[in-house]
């Protein structure tokens, strides 16, 4: 299926294989994030610079330890369906079997392992081992002619011939003893017996079995099927057709086959026990990654926590510093022509200021401004009122609120301040102790006309601060 755009490489744009999220939130291959920084200074994430290079920040810095791994998308990405393109080939399944699947698709083509150069369809490598492989021959043991499979099958040592034959093959090379160079010593593969002809050293050749498993197991079904025909001509044998020379031949081929099953038993178990090894390993390392995942999980919460503390602290001290204890404060506000806009508009209607308190522990109040009027002043005056909020010590003092409110809009040059002042109805509900966290405002809708306010004879705003 077509994959959606967040399976796909930020780099090479193919499916992700080993997918790292970096601080930007765009996904890499974890070999394409490794190439890229390993080959550019200050790397920074080309699909941040694609979207938006206005918003390029420190988290488009590319960097491997910046990045973690995203198991999520890991795991949706195992589980997306896809097919095998190899011609021929029918197989489909989910991307987590993919990988298996190539090794084992019969359709693919493959290299012959012998050495020979032919590039062969997996299903056909024992035909070509067997009928056209240049490089596939066996030894006789008792001639040691080298053979091809098919002449190998048909092959017996008789008499005069064979004797011929190998004084021919040991005498050249007496001849040219004196001439030839001393050759590295190389052992054959143990299934050297059933076709293969790898020769190394006995690392190399420890490697090349654990590697060439499918290929010998072919090799295997080969002689597998030589070894029938084999006996069937013994059972020839049986009934006086067959020399008796050949029939050894045939007791000399099971006798190897036994000995290849033993070994390829012992490999199939030992693989068994590695597989369940790794396993068991595997499960070892999810539950510690599960495990550091909840530990990510709860050190989470807890810096959530702390920043709600912090911003708690932060609004405490910007409020300590703020407050007034003594009844008078000091109401500045800026960027007038903005607030005063968004009046207007009614984006913003009004504006509290900050809390103060008329003494130490006295009444809690604050004040309330309409910058485009409320009520009567609407549109033609700007509106203050003062607001009775509910305070820490309002069990200990007296009720209804009795205090002389005075209001003062500075000129700001200090010729014509505008004052008014009122005493507190003490019948109205403004005045009475508050129930929820502050009471209706009360005081002046149309305390300074706006045409006032604007006039250039006044210094009432002030580099657009009132």
């Amino acid at each position: 299926d077509v994959p959606d755009q967040k399976y796909l490489c930020s780099n090479c744009n193919n499916v992700l294989k080993k997918a790292l999220q970096t601080l930007c939130g765009h996904r890499y291959c974890s070999a394409c994030l490794s190439w890229i920084v390993r080959n550019n200074t200050n790397a920074i994430c080309q699909k941040c610079k694609e979207e938006d290079p206005s918003t390029l920040s420190e988290g488009s810095l590319l960097a491997e330890e910046r990045a973690f791994g995203d198991a999520a998308i890991n795991k949706e990405i195992s589980e997306l369906r896809v097919h095998c393109v190899t011609l021929g080939c029918s197989w489909s399944g989910i991307m987590k079997n993919f990988e298996e699947h190539q090794s084992l698709c019969e359709y693919a083509l493959i290299p012959c392992h012998t050495g020979c150069g032919h590039m062969v369809m997996r299903k056909k490598l024992a035909d070509h081992l067997e009928n056209g492989c240049v490089n596939n021959v066996t030894t006789c043991q008792k001639c040691k002619r080298s053979l091809s499979s098919s002449e190998y099958q048909e092959h017996s040592c008789e008499g005069n011939l064979c004797k011929e034959q190998t004084h021919l093959q040991t005498e050249t090379p007496s001849k040219q003893k004196n001439f030839s160079t001393p050759l590295i010593s190389k052992d054959g593969c143990r299934f050297s017996e059933v076709g293969c002809s790898f020769r190394g050293s006995k690392g190399k050749i420890k490697e090349h079995e654990k590697t060439a498993v499918g290929a010998h197991m072919l090799l295997l079904l080969q002689h597998i099927k030589q070894l029938k025909a084999s006996l069937c001509t013994a059972a020839k044998a049986a009934n006086g057709f067959i020399p008796q020379a050949e029939l050894n031949v045939n007791e000399n081929k099971l006798h190897v086959f036994e000995n290849i099953v033993a070994v390829l038993n012992k490999e199939v178990e030992t693989s068994h026990l590695e597989i369940t090894a790794l396993r068991r390993q595997s499960e070892l390392d999810q539950n510690i990654i599960r495990g550091l995942e909840l530990k990510i999980a709860e050190l989470h919460r807890c810096l959530m926590q702390k920043d709600a503390g912090l911003s708690s602290l932060h609004k405490s001290l910007l409020f300590s510093e703020q407050a007034s204890y003594d009844g008078v404060f000091l109401w500045k506000i800026t960027d007038v022509g903005r607030k005063l806009q968004d009046s207007v508009t009614g984006r913003t209607v009004s504006l509290y200021s900050p809390a103060f308190y008329t003494a130490k522990y006295g009444y809690k109040v604050c004040l309330r401004v309409y910058l485009n009027g409320d009520g009567t002043g609407k549109g033609t005056h700007l509106s203050l009122f003062f607001v009775v909020m509910k305070g820490d010590y309002d069990a200990l003092l007296p009720w209804p609120f009795r205090h002389k409110v005075t209001f003062m809009l500075l000129d700001q040059n200090n010729r014509e301040h505008v004052i008014d002042a009122f005493r507190p109805d003490l019948m109205s509900a403004s005045f009475q102790r508050p129930v929820n966290d502050m009471n209706v405002a009360s005081g002046c809708p149309m305390f300074l006309p706006l045409a006032k306010l604007q006039s250039p004879k006044h210094a009432y705003v002030k580099e657009d601060t009132l």
